[in-house]
């Protein structure tokens, strides 16, 4: 039975730390993104540096976890071979997806396909989710294309990561 490697997630969860330190880094985009937030350096300042980052580990942790099931495809046919609310497998079917997932164990299991699909998710379902939230809060387009650069390179690099690795 697959299992997301615990491991595998902690390191794909670094990397949107190591990102961020570059990409909001005021030389890159932290000017044009703390005006668009309404943050001032001084603001900025006074931010529990630790709590955020350690938050923001946990939070990139929950999405590696989640990355698995997005970009492994081999989760897809354990599922279907699960018993489901008191309904039992096909008979035969347990010994056929064995067949099948030894057969193609490695199948789509690159760096370059876990990126395609961490990227397909953040651009059709992190982005919109974020972007949302961030015209109701009156942000200009400079601020939704900063975050959204962001988090299209982070869930692209998490997802090859995530799906080379594991």
């Amino acid at each position: 039975m697959l299992q997301p490697s615990l491991l595998v997630s902690a390191l794909a969860a670094l990397f949107p730390l190591a990102l961020g330190f570059v990409w909001y880094n005021p030389k890159v985009f932290g000017k044009a993104w703390m005006a668009g937030a309404g943050l001032t350096e001084d603001t900025a300042k006074n931010i529990n540096m630790p709590l955020v980052l350690g938050l923001n580990f946990v939070f990139s942790f929950f999405i590696a976890i989640t990355l698995h099931f997005i970009t492994i495809h081999q989760y897809g046919l354990q599922s279907l071979l699960q018993p489901q609310h008191g309904k039992e497998v096909a008979e035969g079917a347990a010994a056929m997806g064995a067949q099948v997932m030894e057969a193609y164990k490695g199948s789509y299991r690159s760096f370059g396909h876990g990126a395609l699909h961490g990227g397909i998710t953040a651009v059709f379902f992190a982005v919109p989710l974020l972007s949302g939230g961030a015209l109701f809060e009156r942000r200009g387009w400079k601020y939704i294309l900063i975050n959204a650069g962001y988090w299209i390179i982070a869930l692209a690099v998490m997802g090859g990561i995530v799906c080379q690795y594991s």
